[in-house]
């Protein structure tokens, strides 16, 4: 069977391309296999791979899958075969998500509930358990805070603000483009402000201020920052940190997708001065550790439970064809295109 990889060139160059593969013969004890209904294409972290020494000639690309049990190892106690499931392939996984059967460890699957397409179930599970881990285990999110989500129309951005207006939060959002803006604007429930940073004459620091009465926000998760004061083409929609920490209210908290973020000592300094905290977000992490691997399930279980109440409703484009895949991934990859869902008939 065939399956999509990431093969990096001589000269870093990312490549998409697509092999034969096979699996094992035979299954572990705590394995499923799973014939793949629905595959999501998101970024590679190519660099993260590299730091936990993943890196080898061809990465599976597509690790967020849904589809139905083929059958289940001798000690699995999760799973039977024909139940329709939805989880995420580990970091280290030798498979692509898009073959037509993968074997995956019961511990890295949920039931898919029937009302949940598997479009939909591919396509918000690695975004819904982001979600999660920004508000609840980094950002402490309680009732009466304020919210800010950086980038609110992406996938991300818009299961968060879901999230949070579930749990009682004021949300602000920025929208990076008139589209993005006129999308936000018209959520339900809305969204307290969208403030439209395409716009040169859009402040977002004083956007923020002017809404909260000058006491900042509570929380805010970024989508990326600028760490210097030179705009670039693909980061001219990015705040400096500079304006994340203004923002910040009191005892705030910075939630940052920015791995490579260096804080000058005024800027510890201003942190300091408003008790405000900072966390880095990588889903990733909960993999990590067995003693997380009950809360990383009982995560999973709640995005597909919100999924199929209507609370989680996610954005993602048009499902397409597994041969679009190899083209698809690479408008992934180069952020032409936020994410895609391969869907197998």
């Amino acid at each position: 069977m065939k399956g999509l990889y990431c093969k990096l060139s001589d000269v870093g160059e990312v490549k998409f391309v697509i092999q034969e593969t096979s699996l094992p013969t035979a299954i572990g004890n705590h394995q499923v296999k799973v014939q793949v209904k629905s595959c999501a294409l998101s970024h590679v972290d190519i660099k993260l791979c590299a730091d936990l020494k993943l890196q080898r000639e061809h990465v599976p690309v597509g690790r967020e899958i849904a589809g139905v049990v083929l059958q289940v190892g001798p000690k699995v106690t999760f799973f039977q075969p024909d139940d329709e499931v939805v989880g995420i392939l580990p970091l280290d996984t030798e498979v692509s998500g898009l073959c037509d059967v993968v074997l995956i460890d019961e511990y890295n699957l949920v039931q898919k509930p029937e009302k949940v397409s598997w479009f939909e179930a591919a396509g918000a599970i690695k975004d819904g358990l982001r979600a999660y881990t920004a508000l609840h285990t980094l950002a402490r999110m309680a009732v009466g805070h304020t919210l800010l989500v950086l980038d609110g129309a992406s996938p991300f951005g818009l299961l968060a603000i879901q999230l949070a207006h579930y749990h009682g939060v004021k949300v602000l959002a920025t929208a990076v483009s008139p589209e993005d803006q006129k999308f936000l604007e018209q959520l339900r429930p809305s969204v307290a402000r969208v403030i439209g940073v395409w716009d040169s004459k859009v402040v977002l620091v004083d956007s923020c201020l002017e809404e909260t009465g000058g006491l900042g926000v509570d929380i805010v998760i970024d989508s990326g920052v600028r760490l210097y004061e030179e705009e670039t083409e693909i980061k001219i929609h990015l705040p400096h940190k500079h304006d994340i920490i203004s923002l910040l209210g009191v005892g705030g908290h910075w939630v940052t997708t920015e791995d490579s973020l260096q804080l000058d000592p005024p800027d510890s300094r201003n942190l300091f001065l408003k008790a405000a905290s900072l966390s880095f977000l990588n889903e990733e992490v909960w993999e990590a550790s067995r003693a997380r691997q009950g809360r990383y399930l009982h995560i999973m279980k709640d995005v597909v439970e919100k999924l199929s109440t209507g609370i989680f409703r996610p954005l993602v484009e048009n499902p397409v064809p597994l041969y679009e895949a190899t083209v698809s991934m690479e408008m992934v990859q180069r952020r032409q295109l936020r994410k895609r869902v391969v869907v197998k008939l």
